[in-house]
């Protein structure tokens, strides 16, 4: 019988988002040649485990977010696959989320609820919070009135208070027009943001409206409003790092570079859920199309609830929304074939009688175009089992 190769997980199991990595991991190891999984119980950034100098494994996924569990790493002489964002190791494969993508779903979601005033609410600690505050910026910084950046103190400082930072946030947000837009770097920051908000009375999502990342969904309801969260594919890069261990383990060559996954979409909640748009009409529209995009509505129907002409309600939807009510109504059904293609099972014939396509050939021809793929390999491709 042929031995299994005995794989070690330094990754903590104390978010969502790491432990839909290693949900991942199993998922490629139940589908190919078993392994025997290691999984310690290890904190982010903990030391180096003791095991791991005499451990006589085949293969390591970690969290390298340390020079010192990078040095450790690198003293076994294993094939290891980092999954963080720290680059301690420059020199080994690694597979992270795409922080411009995930910066982009939040300009756009955002942008598309009429936000003019937009912030960003990061940890410089990480270099995934940079890169998205770096995305976020660039992606609004042409459209947006003003743009805001808040930055957390090291919580490692020697004289680090959480109430010290509340006061210190509270004062930034205090100095915030309203309405604006926040993007947190993760569902964490997110929640102190919103338990500023609630002690100094700031409404949200009227006054403030906000989004996180990870899609934690134990965080984002226990939130106070629910939190809106864009939805990294976690399962996605689990998978992703245990093909190319596999690789190695088995004496292939694989890129010592990064290998990107891009996010899956956003989770609406109640924190983003407004709409910042002073004309009362268009904001009307885009109300009614959210509402009824999947009814197979057209902009005759919108028609039907705003009292202006055709020829007005297309020139004063396109300057503000940027995209005319045809094209909005178009994108609100691809974005829920989209979420039905990931979420569901059901055959295309009925995603396309959900959201409002006569035929499903209309549905893959639209998805299509929009989304450069047909949605049955868009499905193959985001397949959470």
């Amino acid at each position: 019988m042929k031995p299994r190769k005995s794989v070690a997980l330094l990754i903590e199991t104390s978010n969502g988002y790491a432990r839909g990595v290693l949900e991942g991991i199993v998922s490629y190891v139940h589908e190919h040649e078993p392994w025997s999984i290691y999984l310690p119980e290890q904190d982010r950034g903990a030391r180096p485990p003791t095991w791991l100098k005499n451990w006589r494994g085949d293969g390591l996924i970690v969290r390298i977010e340390t020079d010192e569990i990078a040095q450790a790493v690198r003293e076994t002489k294993l094939p290891v696959i980092d999954v963080s964002a720290a680059r301690h190791l420059a020199d080994i494969p690694w597979v992270e989320t795409n922080d411009k993508e995930i910066a982009a779903i939040a300009a756009e979601h955002l942008l598309q609820r009429g936000f003019k005033h937009l912030a960003f609410c990061g940890d410089p600690a990480f270099n995934w919070s940079n890169w998205r505050e770096q995305y976020f910026a660039s992606a609004t910084s042409a459209v947006c009135d003003s743009y805001h950046v808040f930055q957390s103190s090291s919580r490692h400082a020697s004289k680090f208070s959480w109430e010290q930072e509340k006061k210190r946030l509270a004062k930034w947000m205090d100095s915030l027009p309203r309405p604006t837009g926040v993007f947190a770097c993760y569902d964490i920051m997110a929640q102190r943001v919103l338990d500023v908000c609630r002690e100094c009375d700031i409404k949200v999502p009227e006054e403030l409206a906000l989004i996180g990342v990870d899609n934690d969904h134990l965080l984002c309801s226990l939130c106070t409003p629910p939190l809106t969260s864009i939805i990294p594919d976690a399962h996605q890069t689990g998978r992703e790092a245990a093909q190319l261990l596999d690789k190695l383990m088995s004496g292939g060559k694989v890129h010592c570079g990064g290998h990107l996954i891009d996010p899956i979409g956003i989770a609406t909640r109640q924190s983003t859920d407004v709409l910042a748009i002073d004309d009362k009409d268009i904001a009307a529209a885009v109300r009614f199309i959210r509402e009824h995009a999947c009814e197979g509505i057209n902009v005759g129907s919108v028609l039907d609830v705003v009292p202006l002409s055709r020829r007005v309600l297309e020139s004063r939807f396109q300057s503000i929304m940027g995209r005319t009510p045809h094209e909005e109504i178009t994108r609100q059904r691809i974005e829920k074939v989209r979420q039905l293609l990931i979420e569901t099972d059901l055959p295309l014939s009925k995603i396309a009688e959900r959201t409002g396509f006569r035929h499903e050939e209309y549905m893959s021809v639209a998805f299509s175009r929009v989304m450069n793929m047909p949605p049955g390999k868009y499905r193959r491709n985001h397949t959470m089992s």
